[in-house]
Parts: C-alpha cells; structure tokens; sequence
C-alpha cells in the first residue's frame, strides 16, 4: 500500500500576512497545500540549531497551522517564559506519569479524534541539537499506537525553503517506513549540516523525542 496521502488535502487554514512577510525578507519559501486529517504529527528534520524553532514558529504563524508540542516542564515554570510557550502550544512533560510521555500523547490523539477535534503535534526526532547516531523512536511509537498520520517536514537551509507537503502512514515496518522517509528527506541541508543525525531509528531508549527548537 502507498504510505502518501494523495491530494487534495482537505483541512485548509488561514495564516498571518505579517510572518508571511517577515519570511519573505529573510528570503524563505514555505510549501503547504493543507492536512489531509484533523490529527496527526508534525517531524522536522534536521534540527541542528536554535534557530529552527525561530523558522518553525514563523512558519507555523504565516500558515495558521496550530500545533501542540512537548517541552521540560521546568520550562513552564519560568515567569514570562512558561505562559509564552503554552500560548504556542507547549505542553509541559509529566515524565511521572504512569503511561510515559507516549502513552500521553496517543492518548490526546485517540481522545481528539473521538471527539472529532483537530490535534497535530511537532516534533524533532533527533531530539537535540548536536549529533547523534539516529532518531528518537516516541514520534514512531506514538503515530503507530494513534493511528495518525506524519507530516514530514524539511527545514532546508540550504535553499531556505520550508517544505511540509509530504504526508504518510507508517506501517509498523520499522526499516520500511524508515526508508521511506529517508528518500523524502534527502538533500536537506540544517543550519549545522554535520550536526544532523541520519534518518533512522536508535534503539528505543526512554519515552520520546523533544520538540522542535529543543534539547535533550
């Protein structure tokens, strides 16, 4: 079965004409043509900087695209700071919590498609900035025990063009899947090139990846 969702994709959104602006001095192209379901998963690669979380928020704003993401809850509990990220949709880590961070998560994702309420997280896989051997394996944990599909998300610094047109569903075949994704992100270029991980999955260690513009 093909994993990529054909056109048209049926949830259109309305962005700011200002971060489309901004986005257009600072010389980037922002490719979108819609979501094809109303919960799903957003995986930037590569993250390589601070900088990819600033490309990201602005792109999230000029395409009105609303998205949820993980965050350290110490984060949340700095003045100023913790009410600004919650306004961009962070959610605080319950790292406690008996069902861990992917359990959390599939758990909204099932609970908003129940309800039949929109619900897209972003993540990055990599789940830190500097190099590591592969990918953290929640974002995959998590879509499969969801059902939902992923958005693959190439932040190309290189040619200063972020591209989130490629949708698919995993199919539980870790080295199929994983393939796949690595064809649709070949060629992109982060911030710090050498940084970026390659596209596959390490061993499952811990619970999921961090959010996009976050450390591990």
């Amino acid at each position: 079965m093909d994993p990529v969702f054909p056109q048209p994709h049926p949830v259109q959104l309305r962005g700011s004409k200002l971060a489309q602006w901004i986005l257009q001095a600072l010389g980037w192209k922002v490719r979108f043509d819609g979501l094809p379901t109303l919960q799903g998963m957003f995986v930037v690669y590569p993250h390589t900087s601070n900088w990819d979380f600033v490309m990201g928020v602005l792109a999230k704003w000029s395409l009105g695209v609303q998205v949820n993401f993980w965050g350290k809850g110490s984060l949340f509990e700095v003045p100023i700071l913790g009410p600004w990220l919650r306004w961009l949709g962070g959610i605080a880590v319950l790292r406690d919590a008996p069902q861990g961070l992917v359990g959390q998560a599939v758990q909204q994702l099932q609970q908003a498609r129940d309800a039949g309420r929109y619900c897209w997280f972003a993540l990055a896989p990599e789940g830190t900035r500097k190099y590591t051997a592969g990918w953290r394996s929640g974002f995959y944990r998590t879509a499969v025990q969801a059902g939902v599909p992923i958005c693959l998300v190439r932040l190309d610094f290189g040619t200063k063009a972020l591209q989130a047109t490629r949708f698919m569903h995993l199919s539980g075949d870790e080295a199929l899947d994983m393939e796949h994704m690595a064809r649709c992100f070949e060629g992109v270029r982060g911030y710090h090139p050498s940084q970026a991980a390659p596209v596959r999955l390490l061993a499952a260690q811990g619970e999921a990846a961090q959010p996009a513009g976050g450390d591990a």
